[in-house]
């Protein structure tokens, strides 16, 4: 009785949500909510339903044909069952395959008439008045053997009222197999009188009920008995024929009652079987103690077969016990469900509290604690159990949630030093699993304790999502632990893991720059990477997106602050690599943005571009502010140049943006003289012109 009043309390609910309907009328309600009715109207129509199912619907009655002749008027009943098989074509069903709610009219109807439709639509038939309007052919009245289909929904009710917590288990299987067993024994009744009735009344003396006598009284003309009579002889016979095996008080007469009591009696020795077997498994509830017996007893054989010691055999069956005994403490009993409501409700109800006051963890923020959260797993141990060897490569971090542990050195002449104790809201296992070190000290269990324990690849996949978080850890180990020699040795180690995170850092930003994945861009920066972080090359995110044309990368990097005119190691801002590529629209942003075209030789750079011919190139970079009388170590211009080489069309374009015709290099020279020795008669012109145009000017 304890255990029943604790299981009782343990899944007692005090409200239901308005959103959550009870399994019985879960497809109704689907129904109902997708035409707008009330809920309150289908629960009523749900609780009127279920016994008629089982009565008007189910039901085979002594008569053999459905109702008695007094009741056929309740027939008219089956236009319940008529409106519910119109209702099958709209009420969403449940895909066996994916698990998704099916909605879609067409599919409904489709699965509907691949189904049950058939044997739905034939049990809805007038079978009595079919019977009557063909001259009461006996195979019509086989047809209301179809109804017995519906008793499939009994089943299905009982099937969901045992998944519903709210529900009492206990009695809702105990009210499951007594049904069971009352729909077989009362369709064997049934079937047991129909036999008698097929019979000609001069030989109903040859049947069961006809020649039966119990006591003074005899069932003679047995049909002018009154109908409680008749079914409840029927249903004596029925229970105690399956009740026994051997030969009552009541009896079968003739080869046809013969016949079905042998299927009949068969067929009970399984339903016997099951009846028997469920309540055996209701009243014992042994599975798990059985599941710890047959463990234990594997156990012990291994540990026999391998000549294990007294003192490691002892603490294996003390682990093994205590697990069992607390089974139903453990985390482990939730971890099938889903992970946003062990994350929003029974994590962090359990556990947000404890790592809140870790030190480990101090200071980082909410979200990096509740991935945390999710990842920890709960672990009982016993006094003098080792949890961490000295030497060993730790794969966990734990967290001590209650008991005492402590820290052991060992000599190497084997003596052993205490080092610290370990209580609550302490952690060990974290040096050698974020400086990728030997576990320091042996960690043994003093006292019973339960300990919270993370995975460190799960810690390392949170550490990839949340820098800062991550540095704020590693920053608390190193304040925490330690002598100063210990603490200087981890000062390098942390040192390099923080480099070294950052230089992953910026692989990764400057990677979804590169292939314009805004979304890992943003996840990126907003977990704390900076965008102003260089790379080997000295370049930054900004030059990438520029580089390659990626315009809402560029835009959200100046918006997050990106240097506009950050140089790398080859000398090139952000809006020389827009300038080069072409991308107007970048550069016109960048521009906007304060970014200046800052080359660190403007002569030597234009020259190459006049060089090239590179037209479109040349005329931006004079467009954002590259002076075209810029002059290398020979006083010579890109005009110069340009006149050289006899590109009259690059001339043009410097000459559009104010180069100076006139301008003399170290021999004397001007790109006039330089355009009358190429013999250019195109470039010579516009050479002319621009000097005749400064004359007039001066």
């Amino acid at each position: 009785m304890g255990d029943h009043e604790e299981i009782q309390e343990e899944y007692e609910l005090n409200e239901v949500e308005d959103n959550l309907h009870g399994s019985v009328g879960s497809r109704l309600s689907l129904f109902a909510k997708e035409f707008g009715f009330g809920r309150g109207k289908w629960d009523s129509n749900i609780a009127l339903k279920i016994p008629k199912d089982c009565y008007h619907g189910l039901v085979i009655h002594p008569n053999g044909r459905g109702l008695p002749e007094h009741l056929q008027d309740l027939d008219c009943a089956q236009a319940v069952f008529l409106a519910d098989v119109v209702l099958q074509f709209f009420v969403a069903y449940r895909d066996v395959h994916t698990f998704k709610l099916v909605y879609d009219r067409k599919c409904i109807a489709m699965h509907y008439l691949k189904g049950s439709f058939a044997l739905d639509l034939l049990g809805c038939f007038p079978w009595d008045a079919i019977y009557k309007g063909t001259g009461r052919i006996e195979l019509i009245r086989y047809f209301l053997w179809i109804r017995i289909y519906r008793a499939r929904k009994i089943m299905d009710f009982f099937k969901k009222a045992e998944k519903d917590i709210r529900i009492n288990y206990l009695c809702t299987r105990i009210a499951k197999l007594i049904m069971v067993e009352l729909y077989c024994t009362h369709t064997a009744a049934c079937v047991f009188y129909y036999l008698a009735t097929t019979v000609p009344p001069p030989h109903e003396g040859s049947t069961w009920i006809g020649s039966l006598t119990l006591g003074d009284y005899r069932y003679i003309n047995f049909r002018d008995m009154d109908f409680a009579t008749r079914y409840i002889t029927s249903l004596y016979f029925a229970i105690v024929t399956m009740a026994t095996v051997g030969y009552g008080d009541i009896h079968a007469v003739n080869m046809r009652e013969m016949i079905f009591i042998m299927i009949y009696i068969s067929f009970d020795m399984i339903l016997g079987a099951y009846l028997i077997g469920n309540m055996t498994a209701l009243i014992v509830k042994g599975s798990k103690t059985e599941r710890f017996r047959d463990k234990m007893t594997d156990l012990i054989k291994y540990m026999n077969r391998n000549k294990l010691g007294k003192e490691i055999r002892s603490q294996i069956k003390n682990h093994l016990l205590l697990h069992y005994e607390s089974s139903d403490t453990k985390y482990s009993v939730v971890e099938d469900i889903p992970v946003a409501i062990r994350s929003k409700v029974i994590s962090q109800t359990l556990f947000m509290d404890i790592i809140q006051e870790v030190q480990l963890f101090k200071g980082c923020s909410d979200e990096f604690l509740n991935q945390i959260v999710m990842k920890l797993n709960e672990e009982f141990f016993l006094p003098g159990e080792v949890i961490l060897e000295q030497g060993s490569a730790a794969d966990q971090i734990y967290i001590v949630s209650h008991g005492i542990l402590e820290e052991v050195a060992s000599g190497k002449d084997g003596c052993e030093e205490s080092i610290a104790e370990l209580k609550p809201y302490d952690v060990f296992g974290d040096v050698a699993v974020l400086c990728n070190t030997q576990q320091p000290y042996t960690v043994r269990v003093c006292e019973l304790c339960k300990l919270l324990r993370i995975e460190k690849q799960s810690l390392t996949s949170i550490f990839q999502l949340y820098f800062n978080d991550s540095r704020e850890v590693l920053s608390n180990l190193l304040k925490g632990k330690g002598t100063a020699l210990r603490i200087k040795h981890l000062e390098s180690d942390i040192t390099y893991l923080i480099a070294k995170q950052e230089a992953e850092l910026v692989l990764r930003v400057n990677n979804a720059a590169y292939h314009g994945d805004l979304y890992a861009l943003k996840g990126l920066i907003n977990a704390g990477a900076d965008p102003n972080k260089i790379n080997y090359d000295g370049r930054t995110a900004l030059h990438v997106a520029t580089s390659k044309g990626h315009e809402e990368i560029v835009k959200f990097l100046v918006q997050r602050g990106a240097n506009v005119n950050c140089i790398d190691k080859f000398g090139s801002s952000p809006l020389l690599e827009a300038v080069k590529a072409g991308h107007d629209r970048i550069a016109a942003h960048l521009v906007k943005n304060g970014a200046i075209l800052d080359l660190e030789d403007n002569g030597s750079y234009l020259r190459k571009i006049a060089t090239e011919s590179n037209i479109s190139t040349l005329r931006r970079l004079l467009e954002y502010g590259v002076d075209p009388n810029t002059k290398n170590y020979d006083l010579r211009t890109p005009l110069h140049i340009a006149a050289a080489e006899g590109l009259h069309l690059v001339a043009a374009v410097l000459l559009e943006f104010g180069a100076d015709v006139l301008s003399k290099d170290r021999w004397g020279n001007t790109p006039l003289d330089e355009g009358r020795r190429c013999g250019s008669k195109p470039l010579l012109q516009i050479l002319e012109q621009a000097r005749a145009n400064l004359t007039c000017n001066r």
